[in-house]
């Protein structure tokens, strides 16, 4: 017995050294990792290339904002400033929102001049005349603003409203933007939409877009009916933008007046409605596309307009189903494309 436990207390005390669980020489100690001291001289290398790489990101940012801050345009040479546009205000009896939405446009980046359709029949009041006859732009230059009679002399125009339509003599600038007295677009918005614009020149380009719909999918004949707001909202398609707040190329301005149907003219006339739509079918006729929609907030600043009448909706389908018979087919194009400002939109 005594033989036999000495050997197991060989046996344990041998276990003891391979585990390195016992006592002596023969004891093993934990390793230390073999690139331990390795990892620890490049931690400050490590910690060094993050706090670059983050001093970039934030370089990157702070450029990008500055450029947007100043209405950068990477398209444009360096030294030059890309063409500007023209604002064609509409007005009837509304001195007092004239005078805010033209120092308002005046004071935008790009505009080049601002002039305003003047159709009420006495002429413009001298007082209205100097108080709008140079307006501040930034304090970087000044714009004039002209008012445009039916004769151009200044005497008093006719009330047609054809009359926002017509040719306008003396500007540089190819892009019109189209807007009713009582609407205000921001101007970085305003840009935006001038640069959407830019890169669709036949288009019309505006915030307020409009449906046709055919009244009977499956009648026989095809009669339409105007969609408002709501149905845009509704389906997210559009076939219209209004030209109460849009671009489009001053060119259109000659085609309304001098090229377009007279009987439309004289059916915007007599109705006293849809000129609007009658420039939507004649850019629609001339390009055979749709026009775009840029989102963007616009600011009514006036009372509710002829739209807010009752069977406003009503004479707006006949003026569809009138026009599409004078053309001889439905110019219109829906589509179901919108214009966003990624820069300004986290969903988009």
């Amino acid at each position: 017995m005594p033989r036999m436990t000495k050997l197991l207390l060989q046996l344990h005390a041998a276990a003891d050294r391979r585990h390195g669980g016992g006592p002596g020489p023969g004891r093993r100690h934990p390793l230390t990792p073999r690139h331990a001291s390795a990892a620890g001289r490049f931690a400050p290398t490590a910690l060094v290339l993050c706090l670059l790489a983050l001093a970039a990101a934030v370089t990157t940012l702070s450029l990008a904002l500055t450029l947007h801050r100043h209405g950068h345009d990477p398209g444009a040479a360096p030294g030059a400033s890309p063409r500007g546009f023209a604002v064609v205000i509409n007005t009837w009896r509304r001195h007092a929102l004239l005078r805010r939405s033209a120092a308002h446009y005046a004071a935008c980046p790009g505009v080049d001049a601002v002039r305003v359709v003047w159709s009420e029949p006495r002429p413009p009041p001298e007082r209205l005349r100097r108080g709008l006859a140079v307006l501040d732009n930034n304090g970087t230059r000044r714009v004039r603003v002209r008012f445009e009679t039916s004769n151009n002399g200044g005497s008093a125009g006719d009330s047609s409203l054809n009359n926002r339509f017509r040719p306008i003599r003396g500007l540089d600038a190819d892009a019109v933007f189209s807007v009713d007295d009582d609407l205000i677009v921001p101007c970085s918005t305003l840009r935006f939409a001038f640069d959407v614009w830019r890169s669709a020149p036949n288009a019309m380009v505006g915030f307020v877009p409009r449906m046709h719909w055919i009244a009977d999918p499956r009648g026989s004949t095809k009669e339409y009916r105007y969609g408002s707001w709501w149905s845009v909202w509704w389906t997210g398609t559009y076939s219209m933008v209004l030209s109460k707040a849009s671009f489009f190329h001053r060119r259109y301005l000659d085609l309304y007046t001098n090229q377009m149907l007279p009987s439309i003219r004289k059916y915007v006339n007599e109705n006293r409605n849809c000129e609007d739509i009658a420039m939507s079918f004649l850019v629609a006729n001339a390009t055979g596309a749709p026009p775009i929609w840029v989102q963007g907030r616009i600011f009514e600043i006036g009372s509710s307009g002829i739209s807010s009448l009752k069977g406003h909706g009503l004479q707006r389908s006949r003026c569809l189903n009138t026009f599409a018979a004078m053309y001889g087919h439905m110019p219109l194009v829906a589509t179901t494309v919108k214009a966003v400002d990624s820069r300004r939109s986290w969903f988009w």
